[in-house]
């Protein structure tokens, strides 16, 4: 099964599945035709972080592709030019694209196909050209007047100056150059050479200060997935530089309280979830940062016990908008897919850009936007977050994993003699910092509500404005009036969002694996283009 938020991109790794393909052959082919049919939320010039499931060791690994700040920027050199904060789409707020060398790490490590097969069907949708479907030409549009129309190179991406219209045919021959070179000279084609000096020229010319010398250095890591269980079940994060630790804490502080009385939807439902929320984000945007720069005290933040301390911080029937950042016990824009094989392999993947088309910067000729991811960096230098060189910077794209603990009490699961974790569901929503609040969102309805995974994606949610621990809430038109009341009583600052900007919820994926006999259920979020296709 693939799910995806594009129909186009959804048939690529469908296509690769059908050829024999491994949940991560599809996974990298969905990505490159979401760079060619999405290119408003996702691209190679951007980052990537996957995990992964092995049916086989029945173990999940964690892939960290995303890049590090350029080694000539540093605080002093914004003080220098009088840069206080980082304009979003400033030349300096380009960190390394991460992505090229995810894809080819994660086919490396746990792929069957060459990335000439896998990037085939994306090589033709460039060429021959796709329509655009309609929420895509919305934000296109948007990102055509946002970003486009003023960056470098930015028209290369439009329709003389615009976005294309729902069910225009859009031709990205650009791209589809990059990719063949990938295809043909793997990830060193992108980091060294042609692609790797027109990265640098253009960024020069635009008054940034990434060189060659950045993008030839660059490497993912494999790194240990972090995870808390839940009722029965375990969660899995990729680790920080990624905020996936703000979901798990909100689990942590949520697993006390009974959700499964209260309706998915209800004041008092909401209130926990968006407390919980709240007190996850101020750990988060204070201790996630980029590990080899700063301690980070995981194992405290995720224990039961610093959990238990912090529930009592949430009061039932008032909001609290000031939370503070706890002290652990020995503290020292965007596509997300998900793919299951027959082989019972799961790729949970997510490829961004941010912010829309990122900084809209175009190597010339090429095809793609330059992502700003380095935006998210903090520039008070005693913040662990601070701007350095060589730093990776928070991370706002998580992709989720979820396995069942064995229990005496469940059936043993098909095909495996019971005994070891298996493989419940790899899901996402994308979104910003929506991220983790989604995967809390959709997490409890699949759990504590009992949910389907469309059904699941479907509920209307709630979103912390910029992921602050005192920030506004957000709440989806289908939030009944009465609720907003009730919230709005209880001290959340409450506004209602209706229509397009729907999106600010995050577009989410789900394939949930039914352990007893081996279904798949999948759903694809209504507030993307789309869908979840099942290969029987």
């Amino acid at each position: 099964m693939v799910a995806a938020s594009q129909p186009m991109a959804v048939a690529a790794g469908i296509e690769i599945l059908s050829n024999g393909g491994n949940a991560a052959d599809a996974a990298v082919a969905v990505a490159a035709a979401l760079n060619v049919t999405e290119p408003t939320s996702t691209g190679i010039g951007g980052d990537m972080f996957a995990l992964f499931f092995d049916a086989k060791t029945q173990k999940v690994s964690a892939l960290n592709g995303s890049g590090r700040a350029p080694a000539a920027l540093t605080l002093e050199r914004l003080k220098k030019e009088g840069l206080n904060e980082l304009p979003p789409f400033h030349a300096y707020t380009v960190t390394v694209p991460g992505a090229c060398a995810g894809w080819c790490d994660l086919i490396e490590k746990h792929g069957t196909k060459t990335m000439a097969e896998i990037l085939a069907p994306a090589i033709k949708l460039a060429e021959e050209g796709f329509p655009v479907a309609p929420i895509t030409s919305y934000f296109w549009g948007r990102g055509a007047q946002r970003q486009l129309a003023s960056a470098l190179n930015g028209r290369e991406l439009t329709v003389d100056g615009r976005g294309p219209n729902a069910g225009e045919i859009f031709k990205n021959p650009g791209l589809a150059r990059t990719f063949q070179k990938i295809a043909e000279g793997g990830k060193k084609s992108f980091y060294e050479g042609e692609i790797a000096e027109a990265i640098a020229a253009v960024l020069k010319q635009a008054g940034g200060c990434l060189t060659t010398d950045d993008l030839a250095a660059h490497v993912s890591t494999w790194e240990t997935p972090i995870s808390v269980t839940y009722r029965g079940y375990r969660v899995y994060e990729c680790p920080p530089n990624g905020q996936g630790i703000t979901a798990l804490i909100a689990l942590n502080l949520l697993e006390g309280f009974d959700l499964s009385s209260l309706d998915p939807i209800s004041a008092d439902r909401l209130h926990l979830e968006i407390e919980a929320m709240r007190l996850a984000f101020a750990d988060a945007r204070w201790y996630v940062a980029d590990p080899q720069f700063s301690k980070i005290p995981i194992k405290d933040l995720l224990s039961k016990e610093y959990a238990h301390e912090r529930r009592k911080l949430i009061d039932p029937r008032r909001a609290t908008m000031d939370q503070k950042r706890g002290t652990p016990v020995s503290s020292s824009d965007t596509v997300y897919l998900s793919i299951v094989d027959k082989f019972g392999n799961a790729c949970s993947f997510i490829n961004s850009n941010y912010m829309g088309f990122g900084t809209g910067i175009v190597p010339k000729g090429w095809g793609f936007t330059l992502q700003n991811r380095g935006h998210n960096f903090d520039l008070d230098p005693n913040h662990p977050n601070a701007l350095a060189p060589r730093k990776r910077p928070y991370h706002t794209i998580i992709p989720a994993m979820a396995t069942r603990l064995p229990h005496p009490s469940l059936p043993s699961p098909a095909g495996r003699g019971g005994g070891g974790e298996v493989l419940f569901a790899s899901f996402g929503v994308m979104g910003g910092f929506m991220q983790p609040q989604g995967h809390v969102q959709v997490f409890a309805a699949l759990v504590d509500s009992g949910l389907d995974p469309q059904a699941a994606l479907d509920l209307p949610r709630f979103c912390i404005d910029d992921g602050t621990a005192g920030g506004a809430v957000a709440l989806e038109e289908g939030i009944a009036d009465a609720v907003m009341a009730d919230l709005a009583e209880r001290g959340h600052k409450v506004q209602k969002v209706t229509g397009w900007e729907r999106a600010l919820f995050g577009r989410g994926q789900i394939i949930l694996r039914d352990s007893d006999n081996g279904v798949l259920i999948g759903g694809s979020d209504p507030r993307a283009d789309g869908l979840a296709v099942a290969l029987i």
